[in-house]
């Protein structure tokens, strides 16, 4: 009799822990599935947003692919997420294997990618954007995907150059426009019309300081994007612990099912 009720009382407990870990799981994929809509939401947001950084995605083939990389990452996390709820709230065994499995690749991509951010850091440093700008920029040149980049940039963010307009010094755009110290993308938005705002141009062009953008894009952008960059980085560091911990109560819910 007694052994009976010892091993009714552990099965009742064992049910109630794997109870337990279906709604734990329940709790995480949804989790997960917030995660996603977020990263859809960032990626809707960056291709209608109205201030121009539509502008700077459009003309960087780089940052335009990584648009819909976070994308189709928000869409995968939304369906990782859906489908996880459901394979716990049902506790099918097909359903929680291929979660499984899905969600162990993303995690392996998401970290091999943290790790290569770390290992390529140096090329976000000011010396190497400085060094590309000086290289590669042309000034009036729209064709080109680097050039029509930075003039985006310069203008959207009211900055000239890297760290200032003595960037353009020794530069390629100097070659290219011998008569012009600073591109028009460095000079500050005319509040006259007709004669004056061509003066105010050509003072700007000329390297009047009075008439130009004197702070570099670096300090500009990252003061912008400073507090995203801290928000994204935590979000990160949780969407990795939440997926980890959906894998840990998914494979034990697998193997809790009978």
């Amino acid at each position: 009799m007694g052994q009976g009720e010892a091993s009714a009382r552990g099965t009742t407990m064992e049910g109630d822990c794997l109870s337990c870990i279906k709604y734990l799981m329940f709790v995480f994929n949804f989790l997960i599935f917030l995660g996603g809509s977020f990263l859809l939401g960032v990626g809707v947001w960056v291709l209608v947003d109205p201030t121009g950084f539509r502008e700077i995605v459009a003309a960087n083939p780089l940052l335009f692919t990584g648009v819909y990389i976070i994308l189709g990452m928000g869409g995968m996390l939304f369906l990782l997420g859906f489908l996880g709820c459901c394979g716990a709230i049902r506790e099918n065994k097909c359903l929680l294997l291929f979660f499984f499995m899905l969600i162990l690749l993303i995690f392996l991509a998401e970290l091999a990618a943290a790790i290569l951010a770390f290992i390529f850091r140096e090329h976000l440093t000011r010396e190497y954007f400085t060094k590309e700008l000086k290289r590669h920029y042309q000034g009036y040149n729209n064709t080109d995907v680097f050039t029509s980049t930075w003039n985006a940039i310069m203008t959207t963010f009211d900055c000239c150059g890297v760290n200032s307009p003595e960037d353009f010094r020794d530069s390629l755009f100097r070659l290219l426009n011998q008569n012009h110290v600073v591109p028009e993308a460095c000079c500050q938005p005319a509040s006259q019309t007709g004669e004056l705002a061509y003066i105010s141009q050509e003072q700007c062009l000329s390297g009047n300081m009075m008439f130009r953008n004197n702070k570099g894009c670096y300090s500009a952008v990252v003061d912008y994007f400073e507090l995203y960059i801290y928000v994204a980085g935590a979000l990160a560091i949780v969407v990795l612990t939440i997926e980890l911990f959906a894998m840990v109560f998914a494979m034990c819910l697998f193997r809790g099912i009978q």
